[in-house]
């Protein structure tokens, strides 16, 4: 329960990956965390690539990133959609600038190269983003969990495992600085 009493803010539009969405959820849920859903609207149902549904709890324009700890950007085609809106790219500026943890997995990557903050940053991604996170000044590598200051990412799903338990890693030290 090293997380118990703080808040974790995850992204949400159609088509997100649903392991993505999920394994990272519940895991954060297990160890303590109370994580909200936002979407670009409140308590709408959304749809992972595969069918999964989730409600939302805040709509985008409605969160505020000092009220949490972390970030968490799934995958899938939703971060396609959600790097359009400027609450999500305001958003993550916001938690990248508080030097608060980030992660994201697979194509998530798109939502910080649009919200310009991959710079200089050592990165994985799905390898059909690559190009994307190096034209946005990340340094690219193909492993299964990357840390990096504030920023964790990882490949796909079948990294789900490394990639979840270094995103909390990072959540716990940041609480304990």
């Amino acid at each position: 329960m090293e997380l118990k009493g703080y808040k974790v803010l995850a992204f949400v539009d159609e088509e997100f990956e649903d392991l993505e969405m999920w394994y990272p959820v519940l895991r954060l849920r297990e160890a303590g965390a109370e994580v909200h859903l936002a979407g670009p609207k409140s308590a709408a149902v959304y749809h992972g690539k595969y069918g999964v549904p989730l409600t939302t709890d805040h709509a985008l324009d409605e969160v505020k990133a000092d009220d949490y700890i972390g970030l968490y950007v799934p995958g899938g085609w939703a971060p396609d959609k959600l790097r359009r809106y400027e609450s999500v790219l305001r958003l993550t500026r916001e938690f990248h600038e508080a030097e608060k943890p980030i992660a994201h997995i697979c194509h998530a990557g798109w939502v910080l190269a649009s919200a310009k903050i991959c710079k200089g940053y050592k990165m994985t991604s799905t390898p059909g983003i690559k190009d994307d996170l190096e034209n946005a000044g990340a340094i690219w590598v193909d492993e299964e969990a990357v840390v990096d200051r504030n920023i964790v990412s990882g490949r796909r799903p079948p990294d789900l495992p490394a990639f979840t338990k270094a995103f909390v890693d990072v959540l716990t030290a940041y609480i304990q600085k």
